[in-house]
């Protein structure tokens, strides 16, 4: 079996170490490559394609959110996990808009760096706990400003559940199967379930989901 292959993306050096042990307790685990600036994070993510790419949000020459951007625009197949000291709603927005898989925060990666890792390396999306909160409160307020209440219930039968497939982190192709539905009824479906919830991306859906108790 082929071991899951990651890259550390840090400038303190004492944090990657830090990782790399936390990672390397794991024997399916390896960390194939480590960058101290966001340069070099994107040069080794571009050269060999890791499963799952762990960057710190604050470097030097490239920052941890330009280099997810260019991360996930040059190498898709890459799985970015943003790992922050920042629970700030601007910093957690900027780095979902950036295309990242996950949000870590620092003071709670050693006990859910292994969480969000398999999450995210399973096509799932990760949030820290303080996280989800303040992207949940946000996403309230959100809500209050605009005077709209919860439009969770306006979703029929079949979106409900193509909703909580999507935010299990299937593929569109999988809920097809699984629901015995074409793939274009299910791309149907999750256009109209966004339009309907006021969401933008699979990440919005997945702390919505968390929100209303669908998924944990």
């Amino acid at each position: 079996m082929a071991k899951l292959r990651i890259l550390l993306a840090d400038d303190h050096t004492l944090v990657r170490q830090g990782l790399r042990k936390l990672i390397e307790a794991r024997p399916e685990w390896e960390v194939v490559a480590e960058a101290g600036d966001g340069r070099e994070a994107v040069r080794h993510a571009l050269e060999l394609k890791p499963d799952v790419a762990i960057v710190d949000i604050a470097m030097p020459l490239l920052n941890g959110i330009e280099a997810t951007r260019q991360i996930v625009r040059r190498a898709s197949e890459v799985r970015v996990l943003v790992l922050s000291m920042y629970p700030d709603e601007a910093y957690i927005t900027q780095v979902m808009q950036a295309g990242a898989a996950g949000y870590l925060l620092k003071d709670s990666a050693d006990t859910d760096l292994t969480q969000a890792v398999t999450a995210v390396a399973q096509g799932k999306s990760f949030f820290s706990p303080a996280i989800a909160k303040t992207m949940l409160d946000a996403y309230v307020r959100h809500l209050a400003e605009r005077g709209i209440t919860d439009r969770y219930d306006a979703l029929s039968e079949r979106e409900r559940e193509v909703f909580q497939l999507i935010a299990e982190g299937r593929s569109n192709k999988q809920i097809a199967e699984l629901l015995f539905l074409s793939v274009s009824t299910v791309e149907t479906h999750r256009a109209h379930i966004m339009e309907k919830l006021d969401v933008h991306s699979a990440a919005e859906m997945v702390l919505y989901a968390v929100r209303k108790g669908v998924i944990r």
